[in-house]
């Protein structure tokens, strides 16, 4: 170095704005993923950011719980790395994010996109833990009439799994392994449902031994539907880093609730055999799956900390198809084919819904397809794997797992029908 030239500062040598840009980016990403997006909105969502920003491009890798970016501008190049470990859903954030990621014109600053990101993290949730509790309740009674249930599995469905949830919530708010958390949340749902048939049964003799098979309905609260649903669609658009990741977390989800319950029935001796239905005349049971269907995507919604409005609209969009599907599986078709078509509805309904009212189209396609993912079907086979029943578990297995991919491939075939981005790759 020659006598003449001062030394830079350290600073003077990095490129201070493009390194404020990526990190707002970053943080842009890390939101999105925590409320329950796929990455493949997560990616949507940091590059319309990066784009009003000034960023030249910007290319991120998206999985459950890890963002990798990288902000372009001219010849330099920034990457930050960045964990998310809280993997949870609250619709009320997802849209306000994707209000934000939507909004986004040339010219932002980066003060305001903080800002904005700052009034959004500081959301409190839209529910108290007792209502959120009664959601899931509610849900849950719904499957458990739409299971083939009466009064009585209803009410007990309805007591456990809000029990439950509320568990499972306080656990996770105190940082509680959510593995660790979804057993005992399933463990207590299943013992609410015992004793409020135990109870029962000082009133009515022998009730508890007419009524005690859709305790699982209980459980069903606990099946992850947005991960479930997101990597399905993840893996419908090649994103498999992202899509395994999902789908695995959720049947390790499922497996822990299914693995707690197979405890109880070995522990209690309560039988997940499957009930004839009720006999009810053709109109009598059309309005009541219209209205246990409606209940059942309402509690879910509420219990994704969804507005009201939201909700409505998932739960009217949701009973619809759910009551379209089983009707056609009441004509012989096969459940799987008619749960593609119901999806496929589904996701025909959320592209006419989603742009009128300004709702995203997860907050409402996933809470409405959640009712027809095959949760008893699931845990019906890991307990029946336990007892050695091979027969039934294959049975109520592969029927659980065509019925899941029927899903997935309904919400692609819809996005494909109705979205340009997914029919064509860019």
């Amino acid at each position: 170095m020659s006598g003449d030239t001062a030394p830079q500062h350290e600073t003077d040598l990095e490129p201070v704005e493009l390194i404020r840009q990526s990190g707002t980016v970053l943080r842009m990403g890390k939101a999105m993923l925590s409320t329950g997006h796929g990455s493949y909105r997560v990616k949507a969502a940091m590059a319309q950011v990066a784009q009003a920003l000034g960023v030249d491009r910007h290319e991120a890798h998206v999985t459950l719980t890890e963002i990798t970016a990288t902000s372009h501008r001219g010849p330099i190049f920034r990457t930050e790395v960045a964990e998310v470990r809280s993997i949870g859903v609250n619709a009320d954030r997802l849209q306000a994010l994707s209000d934000l990621a939507n909004s986004m014109r040339p010219g932002m600053t980066l003060d305001a996109v903080n800002r904005e990101l700052d009034r959004i993290e500081s959301m409190t949730p839209l529910y108290r833990p007792i209502i959120n509790a009664l959601s899931a309740g509610v849900a849950c009674g719904a499957f458990a009439f739409l299971n083939n249930g009466g009064w009585v599995e209803v009410i007990g469905a309805t007591l456990g799994a809000s029990v439950g949830q509320y568990s499972r919530r306080w656990q996770l708010h105190r940082k509680v392994n959510q593995f660790g958390a979804t057993v005992v949340a399933a463990a207590l749902a299943c013992l609410t449902y015992l004793g409020f048939l135990m109870l029962l049964d000082l009133v009515v003799g022998g009730a508890a031994e007419r009524h005690e098979a859709l305790f699982v309905s209980s459980v069903l609260f606990l099946v992850p539907g947005f991960p479930l649903v997101t990597g399905a669609l993840d893996l419908a658009r090649a994103d498999f880093s992202a899509g395994v990741a999902r789908v695995t977390y959720a049947m390790t989800i499922m497996i822990s609730a299914a693995l707690s319950v197979w405890a109880l029935t070995l522990a209690t001796g309560l039988s997940a055999d499957p009930v004839p239905r009720p006999e009810l005349d053709w109109w009598a049971m059309f309005g009541l799956r219209l209205l246990a269907s409606f209940f059942g995507v309402f509690g879910f919604a509420l219990m994704f900390n969804s507005p009201m409005r939201m909700a409505v609209w998932a739960a009217s969009i949701g009973m619809v198809a759910n009551v379209v599907r089983l009707t056609v599986a009441d004509q012989g078709v096969a459940i799987q084919a008619a749960t593609m078509a119901a999806t496929v509805l589904v996701s025909l309904l959320v592209a006419m819904v989603g742009p009128r009212t300004g709702i995203p189209r997860t907050a409402l396609s996933v809470p409405a397809v959640v009712i027809m993912v095959p949760g008893v079907a699931a845990y019906r086979a890991v307990s029946a794997f336990n007892d050695g029943s091979i027969e039934v578990a294959l049975t109520n297995g592969v029927q659980a797992l065509f019925v899941t991919i029927a899903i997935a491939m309904g919400l692609a075939a819809g996005r494909i029908l109705t979205d340009r981005s997914w029919g064509f790759e860019r």
